[in-house]
């Protein structure tokens, strides 16, 4: 008999709540799930195994598939190329209640959560996460490793560019197509945060309207 075993790549509380959808969206192959963790969590956790990852790649299995349930965006870089090099395969996966229109492309390993919904003309890159209840509208342009916390509103003509993580409840404000809101590589936007203005890479913002960051002494 063929045996089919999907990992998910954290077993934190992320993990947790990425468990049912893949369990949802894999029902019909009916394959083994286990969690895949590198720290000291106790087996089993909600009634599923944690391996660690030396001990899932020595499973025997014809069919082996990974999701990264991985909150923070390097360390979910450097585990999805450990795997890329181990030539596993790297799953996608939607929630049912997800809902993606006309012209939405999405690279390889994201998670949707749900409730979450992406309109019209969007491109999206690899190993993006969005969570419960978040939306992106028309028109733009997302790039790789980046977060969106529960209820981001991400609205048109807006690009964020690689590790950007929006915190939630964060608004930003729509572009335009001759000049969208531009989000840089890294930046952190912060919970309840509303930006109306470009972000700079590597900075945090806070506040509404959002402005940079900077910590007292600084």
């Amino acid at each position: 008999m063929t045996r089919s075993l999907v990992g998910i790549y954290g077993a934190s509380g992320f993990g947790r709540e990425v468990l049912p959808l893949v369990r949802a969206q894999l029902k019909s192959s009916n394959p083994e799930i286990v969690f895949v963790d590198d720290g000291s969590v106790e087996s089993p956790l909600n009634g599923y195994s944690v391996l660690s990852y030396e001990q899932f790649l020595a499973e025997k299995a014809q069919h082996k598939s990974m999701v990264f349930a991985i909150a923070n965006s390097e360390i979910r870089e450097k585990l999805a190329k450990k795997c890329e090099g181990d030539k596993l395969t790297v799953l996608s996966v939607f929630a049912e209640n997800s809902v993606l229109l006309d012209q939405v492309s999405i690279g390889n390993g994201a998670i949707l959560c749900h409730f979450t919904q992406l309109t019209s003309n969007i491109r999206v890159g690899e190993y993006f996460h969005a969570n419960i209840y978040s939306y992106v509208a028309h028109d733009c342009v997302i790039g790789d490793y980046v977060t969106f916390a529960p209820s981001v509103r991400c609205n048109g003509n807006v690009v964020i560019e690689d590790h950007a993580y929006i915190g939630t409840g964060a608004v930003i404000k729509q572009g335009t197509p001759e000049k969208p809101l531009v989000i840089g590589k890294g930046a952190v936007v912060g919970m309840g945060a509303v930006v109306t203005k470009d972000v700079p890479p590597g900075v945090t913002v806070v506040g509404n309207p959002a402005k940079i960051f900077q910590p007292r002494g600084a």
